[in-house]
């Protein structure tokens, strides 16, 4: 069985967990569609059993993997980076843009994705009132998904993972429940931490190029 195989298995066997009241659910995995194109990228970029390096993002968004079911990759993306044409409206997402930066100069999405795997702390995302929710933004939530994010992460290892190293995207409250987490379980040897891609487009977009670099020689050079 290959990574893509069982990542593949993974992504379609995600059920929803229990959430506080007012909060829903975003599993873009129950549209056929979506389906079809995780197949097809996992089948393009994981066809093999090569161990890859995870790298966390908090949730998936609205407009990113939220409507595509592929970490970090918006529609347009997804079709003139990745070759998989959808029939999603082609909106760019803030973090898709950057990470696809940080792709090219890492060679293209062949070469990166044979040694990396994006994926999210909670791999299905969350909304209130219409708007992006973080899976720790509310006590109650963060509390109700804890059990869903340890079975995930166990079952990220199973997918072929890398567990001397692994990268979480955003300083923050991200890389404080990871290392918490992994203090307990005890997954892997080291976790490195690194700015978010939407607070480096929203906030710090004209170092955009340096932080670019600050991705590709910590990813480069070590993993």
């Amino acid at each position: 069985m290959t990574f893509a195989t069982r990542a593949r298995r993974f992504y379609e066997g995600l059920r929803a967990p229990p959430v506080p009241r007012g909060v829903r659910v975003m599993n873009p995995y129950r549209d056929p569609r979506v389906r079809r194109y995780v197949r097809a990228f996992l089948e393009q970029y994981f066809d093999d059993d090569t161990p890859r390096t995870l790298i966390f993002g908090i949730n998936p968004g609205r407009f990113g993997a939220g409507v595509t079911g592929i970490t970090f990759t918006d529609p347009v993306a997804l079709a003139d980076y990745c070759g998989i044409p959808t029939h999603l409206p082609r909106r760019r997402e803030l973090s898709s843009v950057f990470i696809y930066d940080v792709i090219a100069a890492l060679g293209g999405p062949a070469a990166f994705y044979s040694r990396f795997f994006l994926t999210a702390v909670c791999p299905l995302g969350f909304t209130r009132a219409g708007v992006n929710l973080n899976y720790y933004d509310v006590p109650a939530l963060q509390k109700a998904v804890t059990p869903f994010i340890e079975r995930s992460i166990e079952r990220h290892l199973a997918l072929g993972a890398r567990t001397d190293r692994a990268v979480v995207l955003g300083r923050g409250d991200n890389a404080r429940v990871m290392a918490d987490l992994n203090a307990r379980r005890g997954w892997f040897g080291h976790i490195v931490a690194l700015d978010h891609p939407r607070f480096i487009l929203q906030y710090r977009r004209k170092r955009l190029g340096a932080y670019v670099e600050v991705y590709a020689e910590e990813l480069g050079d070590r993993s």
